[in-house]
């Protein structure tokens, strides 16, 4: 699945029970170019290939009774451990709703490596030992449960590698993001101008750079305010405004105070 790798390859490692459905989600677009390129490598491990039964078990019933099945020990940790030996340094970090949240700082952080291993859970979820004691962390990416890891694994996968160099074609769009500076990102608009009565805010077809730039700042907060007030509350307080009424965010879809259509 991955490409030869090369002295900037950053390595993924993904231990699962269900290897097609990572193989197959990272075979396209960005991340399927990334891979083609070398940037970065997607190594899928089957945790059954750990087991040593005919049937390839890697569950079991859970101790004190319950409803559902246990992922194993010992087949995750011997593929952990196949994979810490092909990616040393790597952390390794167990997909779990139980995990704490996964965050873009987190996407940051990981991809100052070389590289990361990911273990995907499924079933009722996974013995605990393996948490305590196999590997380095364990995030969930929501506050909901998920049937299994793979969903998780592969978001922060595409969030890890889109930092990557050479991996997104306009690195400075990275910039420019949600979740940078705190915030979330400005609202966007492409043509056409109008559709069924609705407008693009006149400052973007304005060509002033410098009024979009406010704009854009501005409307980020706006929608930050609206849609993540656990994030606008660490926000620092807007700048007194220059002059009488001036500094007042737009709302959003509409042109700042004093343009017009």
């Amino acid at each position: 699945m991955s490409a030869a790798s090369t002295p900037t390859t950053f390595v993924f490692e993904v231990l699962t029970l269900f290897p097609e459905m990572v193989r197959q989600a990272v075979s396209h677009s960005i991340l399927g170019r990334a891979i083609a390129s070398g940037a970065i490598a997607v190594r899928v491990r089957d945790i059954r290939d750990q087991t040593t039964d005919r049937h390839r078990t890697a569950d079991d019933v859970p101790y004190g009774g319950g409803a559902g099945m246990v992922m194993k020990v010992p087949p995750v940790a011997k593929c952990v451990r196949s994979a810490r030996a092909a990616a040393p340094g790597a952390p390794v970090v167990l997909l779990s709703a139980s995990g704490r949240l996964f965050s873009q700082a987190d996407a940051r952080r990981f991809a100052a490596g070389t590289g990361l291993v990911l273990v995907c859970g499924h079933y009722e979820g996974v013995d605990e030992r393996v948490a305590e004691h196999y590997v380095d962390e364990e995030v969930a990416i929501g506050d909901y449960v998920l049937s299994g890891g793979e969903v998780p694994a592969l978001a922060v996968l595409d969030a890890v590698a889109r930092l990557l160099p050479g991996v997104v074609g306009n690195s400075g769009s990275l910039l420019e993001e949600s979740h940078e500076g705190g915030m979330l990102e400005y609202p966007q608009y492409t043509r056409p101008a109008e559709f069924e009565g609705h407008g693009v805010p006149e400052v973007l077809l304005s060509g002033n750079h410098g009024e979009v730039a406010k704009w854009r700042k501005a409307a980020a907060r706006a929608k930050t305010v609206r849609n993540r007030p656990d994030l606008a509350a660490h926000l620092p307080p807007e700048p007194e405004p220059k002059r009488k009424g001036a500094g007042r965010p737009p709302r959003l879809g509409r042109p700042p105070e004093g343009g017009g259509r």
